[in-house]
């Protein structure tokens, strides 16, 4: 694997990673919060598509991991401000996977 096809990896990954990021999310977090649990999504999603695409031997490659990282969190927090946030998609399925309080249940 070359660093344009690790960084392209990333990209892919990391551009859909935000709505699935969204399910797990509460909308009462803090923004604080939510930026910790994107990160580290985006951490995990780098280390799945690092595996994924050259086995858990690619991890030898340290540059490429890297890469493969650093794409997966640029794309994901990007393509979430630029894409998810604006068009209401990710904000709207934080709201349908909201976990409710048996209070707020009745």
């Amino acid at each position: 694997m070359t660093t344009l096809e690790s960084l392209s990896t990333g990209a892919q990954v990391g551009a859909v990673l935000p709505l699935l990021t969204a399910v797990v999310q509460q909308p009462a977090w803090s923004a604080k919060a939510k930026k910790v649990v994107a990160v580290l999504a985006a951490l995990l999603g780098g280390v799945v598509a690092v595996a994924a695409s050259g086995g858990w031997g690619q991890f030898q490659h340290g540059q490429l991991t890297a890469a493969t990282l650093l794409g997966v969190l640029a794309a994901s927090q990007t393509s979430y401000d630029l894409v998810w946030k604006p068009s209401k998609l990710a904000p709207m399925i934080e709201a349908l996977t909201t976990r409710k309080t048996p209070q707020q249940a009745e």
